[in-house]
């Protein structure tokens, strides 16, 4: 089955502005590039964002998705494919199920791509992006980058434990490549 890394964009992946939709305002985060590079051999990429700011009419869709059109043209310029973006457009007072920290578009991105979740990993900086990986299942890397560090304390009051806590994307990139090779060093280990 096929491992998949769950990416949050706004504050994850590109600089998070308030409600980030214009081109102009585009710009990825350090290491961003060299971290996804790192994991795309092992990892399919999914991206999963929630947009209140289209609920809220701050922009529309398609603002949105000239936004996310963009950033996947930056990657994929770099050798990097998103398999697809999920984006609930909903405010948190909708009461959606597809709103982070439901796991709907998880549960879609499994059926769709047949993903191991044992074997996944979620990347954000919101706890909700953490605590939708735990309910999932998988594992958790915490960033402070984007509204992590505002965020921080939120995480402990609310009893929500990330594998990882990062100070940037490729600091958590680094952490997941480590992790898989304890586990394929302790297989062989066991097979000899």
């Amino acid at each position: 089955m096929i491992k998949a890394v769950f990416l949050d964009r706004d504050g994850t992946l590109n600089e998070d502005t308030l409600y980030p939709h214009k081109i102009k305002d585009f710009k990825l985060l350090p290491g961003v590039i060299q971290g996804l590079t790192k994991l795309s051999n092992e990892f399919i990429f999914v991206i999963i964002t929630n947009q209140s700011g289209i609920g809220r009419g701050y922009y529309e869709e398609k603002d949105f998705k000239n936004f996310n059109n963009h950033l996947l043209k930056t990657f994929v310029e770099r050798g990097i494919h998103i398999k697809k973006t999920y984006c609930c457009p909903h405010t948190p007072e909708d009461m959606c199920d597809c709103r982070k920290p439901n796991t709907r578009y998880i549960e879609q991105a499994v059926e769709e791509f047949q993903i191991d979740l044992k074997g996944s990993w979620v990347i954000g900086d919101h706890p909700h992006d953490i605590e939708m990986g735990l309910k999932a299942g998988i594992q958790t890397v915490y960033l402070l980058t984007g509204h992590g560090k505002k965020h921080l304390d939120g995480l402990e009051k609310n009893s929500i434990k990330p594998d990882f806590i990062a100070e940037n994307f490729l600091q958590a990139a680094n952490f997941i490549i480590k992790k898989i090779k304890r586990i394929e060093y302790k297989r062989k280990k066991c097979s000899k």
